[in-house]
């Protein structure tokens, strides 16, 4: 076990490798940075790489240590810099759900160690601070669908691995037949819930036809206004309110040519919108009568996922009320980089590599959501302090990828709506308290 006044840095989810497109590590180059910096510090220090470093899951066309001998054929800028870090600080691997067949073969911890990599084929492990002790682990035995109950066990296969292996690695497979390359994209949605929004999101800005798109884009921004119009128009009819029909006219006339055109289109707009919710009104009830039926019988489940901290959290309360010793809980899994306290203690997400989405919606309209990229390259960051244990949090600096990922129309429709993530800061971890940080945004 390390020395006590070891400071440890964090990692987790860096999911490098897959099939086909999924072999593309778009931080790479920030990663071997990061590496290189830790082979040349004088600290005393620790990498712990948290689980899901590989996507070993989605290598589907082969089998057992292939999948490692190609990782380093493919990898081998990456391989030779963690075999030279290797040699000024300790790295320590553990296995999550995408890579779990490093726990499942005794021959992988020989091959990572000639790279100066301490492969632990464990849940968990602890590591020495101060006086307190952190507790490591990916999470995924938290999360029913991605639990092994025999860990370590290379046949077992939880509900996640055929969702990576049936859909992410065939994502991997067909995204570069689309009109954009961004299929492969489909592993960084979290949770899987928004995978349905996210995949029409991305048809209609990228893959519908560009003439459908454009005639649709109209009535679409047009709806709510339609909407009102046709609610308006219900009530003149009835008597209840007077349509100011001849002052809409003039307004749009004193426009000319142009005028007329947005008449028409929103007259149009106005006639789809009141069939629309006549249809909707008795569908509505039919969808909702079969719902409780569904409900009922408990046909379906309907969180794929789990909560994003809340067990979590709970597994923490108890493992904190079991050993007083233990000051930080750390985990990955969620991808969600945060800082939550706990009983004088801290919870820390370690996040992740792969590009994240942040639901906008548009500025206007009916029209999907714009799934908006970023990264956040996050590093967890713990030292001995006199009051404690600090938990401090960088990120490796990367170019904001919206531009090249998004279509001018995602931008333009969420002008002044892009992400402006949080990230926490610093926690310190104390005998009797904890300076308390939010978790970062979603």
């Amino acid at each position: 076990m390390a020395d006590a006044e070891t400071i440890y840095y964090a990692i987790s989810d860096l999911h490098i490798g897959g099939d086909e497109q999924l072999e593309h590590v778009e931080f790479l180059d920030e990663l071997l940075a990061f590496l290189e910096r830790l082979e040349e510090t004088d600290e005393r220090a620790e990498l712990l790489i948290n689980g899901d470093a590989f996507g070993l899951w989605e290598f589907t066309m082969m089998d057992g240590l292939d999948k490692f001998d190609a990782l380093v054929e493919r990898y081998p800028a990456l391989f030779e810099q963690l075999r030279a870090t290797g040699e000024n600080i300790q790295i320590t691997l553990l296995p999550g759900n995408h890579d779990h067949e490093l726990a499942a073969y005794e021959e992988y911890v020989a091959r990572f160690a000639a790279y100066n990599v301490d492969l632990v084929q464990q849940q968990s492990l602890r590591r020495p601070i101060g006086d307190r002790v952190i507790h490591f682990e990916h999470g995924n035995q938290h999360d029913p669908n991605n639990r092994f109950e025999d860990f370590g066990n290379p046949h077992e296969k939880p509900l996640g691995y055929y969702y990576n292996t049936l859909v992410t690695s065939r994502a991997g497979q067909v995204s570069d037949r689309g009109r954009r390359n961004w299929l492969k994209d489909i592993q960084a949605v979290t949770p899987t819930e928004r995978v349905p929004v996210w995949f029409l999101s991305k048809y209609f800005y990228n893959e519908m036809h560009p003439l459908l798109r454009y005639a649709a884009v109209p009535f679409l921004l047009l709806f709510n206004l339609s909407a009102l119009i046709a609610i308006a128009a219900v009530l003149d009819l009835v008597g209840v309110w007077s349509l100011p029909t001849e002052t809409i006219e003039g307004t749009f006339g004193r426009l000319g040519s142009a005028g007329t055109l947005a008449l028409a289109v929103l007259a149009i707009n106005v006639a789809i919108v009141g069939v629309l919710v006549l249809v909707w009104i008795p569908l509505r009830f039919i969808l909702q009568d079969f719902k409780r039926t569904i409900d009922r019988f408990g046909l379906v489940e309907t969180e794929f996922t789990v909560d994003p901290s809340e067990p979590y959290v709970d597994v923490a309360r108890d493992l904190f009320e079991e050993d007083p010793e233990v000051a930080v809980f750390c985990y990955g899994h969620t991808h969600r980089p945060s800082v939550e306290e706990v009983d004088g203690r801290a919870i820390v997400n370690t996040g992740s590599w792969l590009k994240r989405f942040h639901r906008r919606p548009v500025i206007a309209g009916l029209l999907p959501p714009v799934f908006h990229p970023s990264f956040r390259l996050s590093i967890a960051r713990f030292a001995p302090t006199e009051e404690g244990v600090a938990v401090e949090y960088e990120t490796m600096e990367k170019p904001d990828p919206a531009t090249a990922d998004l279509t001018f129309t995602e931008r333009l429709l969420t002008v002044g709506r892009e992400p402006d993530p949080s990230i926490p800061d610093r926690v310190v971890v104390g005998e009797s308290s904890t300076e308390r940080v939010p978790a970062s945004d979603d």
